[in-house]
């Protein structure tokens, strides 16, 4: 029986380290590296010391050092290691986009000073993407794209696009402007390399491609971004000029971003927190939801101050609290997640929200009806077992149990799924203000529903205790 044999993950990293440390000449050197990809460069760069790396930059030279550096998560501790006048060449050679993302992380001093020794054109880009907020998808676009005039034929546009190439690398695809210098369409790189000489430039351009405004929020378009799955898509002026192109990596950037900013959302805040912001900063923005939800909190001790006597009554039901009231609060929130999630289609009709609403039900009450049994089965055997408890008396702890797991999932899910509707509707975002309320509102439900039943069930109806 032959083995098969497993490809293992290159080590490349390794290999580099070994040809940065050999002591090869600048053109030997440049040479072997020459057959690696930046990013696996940038790796070993990370591996190495501040005096190895410092010796490295200026034998790559500011035009390679930018690429690598576009490469590494957070480049600007790296090229802090380079004297300033240095660096500023290094910024000068990125493309816009990566260039702010390393500015934006600098000293403002610092920052001011680099932009001061930009050359003319990045220096131009680099503000122009800066004057834009952060929420804005003008301040995740980059400046590296081609754009031709629509009046020339298909050989002045091939020279165009090759001129333009030694300056821009992206150009899969190749917009078009009017003579007003306005957007006009796009062209397919792939339809402009195969176009014959007779055809008309006309003829190859989608006057229909998509496009954002660059003073759009980055939350409202991003799903349509999305939804093109094209390799970069026009960054347009309130003119109508083209400004600069959102990439698709720039969406996956941007995507990973608004998740972020959503778990913090969940948790109550109104932003992710900045490792250098200030404590009182940093109160600020949790505080406010916090005061909110001592008030709810100490409602809820209320209720359950109400139910004393059934936890005087039969002691043992306090075991179970907890249970019920953490699988609500998950049921809650897997219900908060999806509808938010669904919430941000902005074609999504009343009927849909039902639809959303109905199916939560469903499945709350499928998981619940499995779990409730489970928790039957389960808490009996303990209560009877390991409790010392007669058959009977357990089974009913057990039951009761079951039934108030069964009946709060559900309800968890109908307020997991209301509540981030009914901000969405008097336009609150939900993400921020549904995730916490919701924890509150479910553990309330769950203290009733539980407490509430075995009142009625076990001491009402039955006599216990």
């Amino acid at each position: 029986m032959m083995r098969k044999e497993v490809l293992k993950e290159p080590t490349y990293v390794e290999e580099l380290l070994e040809i940065f440390r050999s002591g090869l000449g600048k053109e030997e050197l440049l040479n072997k590296l020459s057959d690696y990809h930046e990013s696996d460069i940038a790796d070993a760069l990370e591996e190495m010391s501040v005096e190895e790396r410092k010796k490295i930059y200026p034998v790559l030279g500011a035009e390679y050092v930018a690429e690598i550096f576009s490469y590494i998560e957070d480049a600007t501790q790296y090229l802090q290691e380079i004297h300033i006048e240095k660096a500023a060449k290094v910024i000068s050679e990125m493309d816009a986009d990566d260039a702010v993302d390393i500015l934006e992380n600098m000293d403002e001093d610092i920052r001011k000073k680099i932009v001061e020794l930009l050359d003319e054109d990045a220096s131009e880009d680099v503000k122009l993407i800066l004057s834009y907020e952060e929420d804005e998808i003008g301040s995740e676009m980059t400046t590296n794209f081609i754009a031709i005039n629509k009046g020339l034929n298909i050989r002045q546009a091939t020279h165009e696009l090759i001129k333009q190439a030694g300056d821009n690398d992206n150009i899969t695809t190749i917009y078009v402007v009017d003579e007003k210098n306005h957007y006009y369409g796009a062209i397919d790189l792939k339809d402009l390399i195969i176009a014959r000489e007779y055809q008309d430039l006309n003829d190859l351009i989608s006057t229909s491609y998509p496009y954002v405004n660059a003073h759009e929020k980055i939350s409202e378009c991003i799903e349509r971004l999305k939804d093109y799955a094209e390799d970069s898509i026009p960054v347009l002026s309130d003119s109508g000029e083209i400004l600069g192109v959102i990439t698709a990596y720039d969406v996956v950037e941007a995507v990973d971003e608004e998740m972020g900013d959503d778990y913090a959302k969940l948790a109550g805040l109104t932003a992710e927190e900045d490792l250098k912001e200030t404590t009182l900063q940093s109160m600020k923005k949790r505080l406010p939801w916090l005061i909110i939800l001592l008030f709810l909190g100490m409602g809820v001790s209320s209720v359950v101050g109400i139910f004393e006597t059934v936890v005087a009554v039969i002691p043992l039901v306090m075991c179970f609290q907890s249970l019920i009231l953490d699988m609500a609060g998950n049921v809650g929130t897997q219900s908060l997640a999806v509808t938010i999630r669904v919430l941000m289609d902005e074609n999504l009709e009343s009927k849909d929200k039902i639809k959303l609403i109905l199916k939560e039900m469903r499945v709350g009450l499928a998981n619940g009806l499995f779990l409730g049994i489970m928790a039957f089965l389960f808490i009996g055997l303990y209560v009877c077992l390991l409790k010392g408890n007669g058959i009977g008396y357990s089974f009913l702890v057990s039951g009761c149990v079951g039934v108030a797991l069964m009946l709060s999932m559900v309800i968890s899910s109908l307020v997991g799924t209301l509540i981030p509707i009914f901000f969405n509707k008097i336009k609150i975002d939900p993400a921020v203000a549904s995730g916490p309320l919701i924890t509150t509102v479910n553990d309330l439900v769950a203290v009733i529903t539980y407490y509430g039943l075995v009142w009625i069930l076990l001491i009402d109806i039955l006599n216990i205790g």
